[in-house]
């Protein structure tokens, strides 16, 4: 069966143009750098941390 203009694709060949633009999206999502060696520059908080204390409201 060939495609033919104005004729409907096939199933297969529709999956097979879906497997290969997710395969082109996946090769060039794995080209980026991972950044495992970075380092955060957050270490500690700012405050020491308490209990928080809720009061209710008396008047």
């Amino acid at each position: 069966m060939s495609t033919e203009e104005g004729a409907t694709p096939s199933s297969e060949d529709i999956k097979r143009k879906f497997k290969e633009a997710l395969e082109k999206k996946n090769a060039h999502h794995r080209n980026g750098e991972s950044h495992l060696d970075g380092d955060s520059a957050v270490h500690a908080v700012n405050a020491p941390q308490t209990r928080r204390e809720f009061r209710r409201k008396s008047g």
